[in-house]
């Protein structure tokens, strides 16, 4: 089943091509590492796929929704992590997921036991009663990702997750998001440029460069033709590859 279905999805913005007739397919239990350097069309493709911004032209599927047609719908099946996560400082981690939840018309009777689980999946268990202002940033990327499980997401769409983290902090990321492919059966895309982590973690790869998609497939799919004789194809080989080409 493709959980995320684009066809020649364009956005102009003026005379510049943000993104340029991207075709892709993201199937159920994925995690698509969506890679490329700044500037290269990730973001503006992610607010497309979420139904904040128009396509120029092209068209999009998300969970079976046309993004622009039926944007609130995939906001209730789809969770979004941004690259700089917003809560209140001054409220408790509990507090910030109790005001998000009634956000999301989460049933006020059910809200503390989705609260409790979602915090210990994430392994924040015992932190909840803390202000945020008081978290490191890899605990608030956490809180980050317990928003979302409260709505019991079917797709997560996470923008540089471990941006900031220490090796501590992304690995307890990287982690956590296996687990939930893993567990919960989720879908999971994730826009980086941190190479080594994809590879990693991801079952595919897109690579976006000058708003063209210039690579799609698995790690060994992308390896065919890279030079050298190894039992797992090093990603950055790859993506230099594809980047000098273009």
């Amino acid at each position: 089943m493709a959980i995320i279905q684009t066809d020649q999805l364009t956005r102009r913005y003026g005379r510049q091509t943000a993104v340029d007739g991207l075709s892709i397919e993201i199937g159920e239990r994925d995690i698509f590492g969506f890679l490329g350097p700044n500037g290269a069309g990730k973001t503006t493709t992610i607010l497309m796929l979420l139904g904040l911004t128009e396509p120029t032209s092209g068209r999009a599927r998300v969970l079976g929704f046309d993004p622009a047609r039926d944007p609130l719908q995939i906001k209730q099946q789809v969770g979004y992590l941004p690259e700089n996560v917003g809560f209140y400082d001054d409220l408790t981690g509990c507090e910030n997921l109790r005001y998000m939840g009634r956000l999301n018309r989460l049933p006020e009777a059910q809200a503390p036991a989705l609260i409790e689980e979602a915090l210990s999946t994430v392994g924040l268990e015992g932190e909840g009663d803390k202000l945020v202002g008081a978290y490191s940033r890899g605990m608030r990327q956490r809180l980050g990702i317990a928003e979302l499980l409260i709505k019991n997401p079917k797709l997560l769409i996470l923008d540089e997750p471990t941006l900031g983290l220490d090796p501590d902090g992304t690995n307890r990321m990287l982690e956590l998001i296996v687990s939930l492919r893993r567990e919960r059966g989720m879908t999971v895309m994730l826009s980086s440029h941190q190479l080594q982590q994809v590879q990693r973690i991801c079952t595919r790869v897109g690579i976006m460069i000058k708003g063209k998609l210039v690579a799609l497939g698995s790690l060994d799919e992308l390896s065919q033709g890279s030079p050298g004789d190894k039992a797992r194809p090093n990603l950055e080989e790859i993506y230099m590859r594809y980047f000098k080409e273009a």
